[in-house]
């Protein structure tokens, strides 16, 4: 039961801070009595227990990238700790520590000049980047660690809708972070329902996170609960008519007009 008591009060004889209005004993009564009927009114919602539950579940999108190996690409691999870590060294013996900053910043040019052998050509799948990448790397002679693998395909890769679905080793497509979302499924329906109805109708390669359960009956979503009573007990204020504004701003403009002539003098 919801019971709407907003507008069961009066003024207080002398404020309180911001607290202008007080529950009146009457009123105390008021709201006792629907609480007690237990029955619908303007003041009274009788609602199920899962009225206002819902089950969140996680949306995915898939990832998809080109890659192009151009200069402004290439120049971003700056930005990938990997590849700037290699001219760092935490070494405390200054001879040393420099000549493993000169050996980095080697390294680093020569997986720079093995990235400029490749063509100038925009990938739209990401496995036949890779293939050109190992490919140009055998060629250079520059061994390429995962972690240097992935600094590269991050640096030289951008968001693109029209490229092919980047995959994983099980060839199950990988999601795209930036576009992950949720819809929150009334409890008492059906996800997968809802799923088709609001979201796979409207975005045909989305899918729901199986992974991501409520931590109690470790279904799909996560299970929480919201009251917003402005949706149960709104009640529509029309407009004021327009003639009425309009006279309105009509006597403002007259009395803006009549200050100014009292300034003018």
């Amino acid at each position: 039961q919801l019971i709407d008591a907003s507008s069961f009060w009066v003024p207080m004889r002398k404020s309180l801070g911001d607290k202008r209005r007080e529950v009146s004993p009457e009123h105390a009564a008021q709201i006792v009595n629907l609480y007690l009927a237990f029955e619908e009114s303007e003041h009274s919602k009788i609602f199920a227990s899962t009225a206002f539950g819902y089950r969140k579940i996680t949306v995915e999108r898939p990832l998809r990238l080109n890659f192009q190996a151009n200069p402004e690409r290439i120049a971003l691999l700056q930005e990938q700790s990997a590849f700037a870590n290699l001219a760092t060294s935490k070494k405390r013996d200054p001879h040393v520590k420099a000549q493993e900053e000169e050996l980095g910043r080697r390294y680093q040019a020569q997986i720079v000049a093995a990235l400029e052998t490749l063509p100038d050509t925009l990938y739209k799948d990401r496995d036949l980047f890779q293939k050109a990448l190992n490919r140009a790397a055998r060629q250079s002679n520059v061994k390429l660690t995962a972690a240097l693998k992935k600094a590269i395909l991050t640096a030289l890769s951008e968001q693109d809708e029209s490229a092919a679905i980047c995959r994983d080793k099980d060839g199950n497509p990988e999601p795209d972070t930036s576009q992950r979302d949720t819809e929150n499924v009334p409890l008492g329906e059906d996800v997968d329902a809802y799923f088709e109805r609001e979201v796979a109708s409207f975005v045909p390669d989305a899918w729901i996170n199986t992974g991501i359960r409520d931590h109690k009956d470790r279904e799909v979503g996560k299970v929480g609960y919201e009251i917003n009573f402005n949706r149960y007990f709104y009640t529509y204020q029309p407009p004021r008519p327009l003639d009425e504004i309009e006279a309105d701003i009509r006597t403002l403009e007259q009395e803006i007009m009549e200050l100014l002539r009292e300034v003018a003098g």
